[in-house]
């Protein structure tokens, strides 16, 4: 049963993480340098987007759902250009700024269709602006349907513990996109959406199927998670909850890149969620999200004419 327009625009998200700028230059490769044995990319257009935690807000938002986005930036500005970005999308924006921090940004050069180099400019936080970030959390908890954690790894959820618990406490469902070894931090959560690679480096390497659901469901139980929801690219993803195991199969379509799909996934299951679908009931809904936006270049999102066309 797909939701209505009407159910999604009432859906409340907030999202909560690592706020990034994702840049492009774009050119011609006509020569390789005289100075050292690389292409000459003459920039003919420059690109900037929402990125990382900011774009899992964006897909929420062009899903037709009411999104906001709580993260750090610099007082630079790219920090002022992702602002400017996360505004005229009509993201309801809660930026903390800290004057001692840089704002991540990851500037890709594109020649000929392909990427020949990223550039990453990032510094950690500060805990006084994550002290302000768990206080602004607090105060725009109530008015919320879902609560989204994307961790990137850049510092920006040192805190997440004491806003899991907090959100949780309100009775809200919280999705989190993890990062790193250490899960601990994430327990008590809804669900949360690694990808085999970051599954792995948390319990090891499994053999076959039923080696990977024991463990699984062992480490669901450990952190007290309704549900571990395992992205699997080409193999689709598989939900381990409470009941068992739900397994979607990846739609066939033509990849053409896979930047942001993680995003485009955990963004449309806390859209459904938020509009009152069960996680077994969001997941196929976000797995044919997964899959349009793979057939897009760079960061891309996706409509709800596009998912329920």
């Amino acid at each position: 049963m797909n939701p209505t327009k009407q159910q999604l625009a009432n859906a409340r998200v907030l999202v909560v993480g690592d706020a990034m700028l994702d840049r492009y230059w774009h050119g011609a490769v006509e020569r390789i340098s005289p100075e050292a044995p690389v292409p000459v990319v003459k920039v003919s257009r420059e690109e900037e987007r929402i990125g990382a935690a900011a774009n899992v807000a964006y897909n929420v938002s062009t899903l037709g759902a009411q999104a906001s986005f709580l993260g750090v930036v610099g007082d630079d500005e790219a920090g002022h250009t992702l602002e400017s970005l996360l505004q005229e999308t009509g993201i309801r924006t809660h930026l903390k700024r800290d004057a001692g921090l840089r704002t991540t940004v990851k500037l890709r050069v594109i020649g000929r269709q392909q990427q020949l180099l990223r550039l990453d400019f990032e510094n950690e936080p500060d805990h006084e602006v994550l002290g302000m970030q768990t206080e602004a959390f607090t105060g725009l908890l109530p008015q919320q349907d879902a609560i989204l954690f994307s961790d990137y790894g850049k510092g920006g959820l040192a805190h997440i513990p004491a806003m899991i618990e907090a959100a949780r406490a309100a009775g809200k469902p919280v999705l989190v996109d993890p990062k790193g070894s250490d899960y601990s931090r994430y327990r008590g959560a809804s669900v949360i959406t690694p990808n085999r690679a970051e599954l792995q480096d948390v319990v090891g390497r499994w053999h076959g199927e039923d080696d990977l659901r024991a463990r699984a469901h062992k480490l669901r139980e450990e952190l007290g998670l309704q549900g571990l929801l395992l992205t699997r690219s080409e193999e689709g993803m598989t939900l381990f909850d409470g009941q068992g195991e739900l397994h979607v199969k990846a739609q066939a379509r033509e990849v053409f890149d896979v930047t942001g799909a993680g995003d485009t996934v955990i963004a449309t299951l806390a859209t459904m969620v938020a509009a009152g679908l069960s996680l077994r009931a969001a997941l196929p809904i976000a797995n044919r999200a997964g899959g349009i936006v793979v057939g897009k270049f760079g960061t891309a999102t996706v409509s709800y004419e596009e998912l329920f066309a």
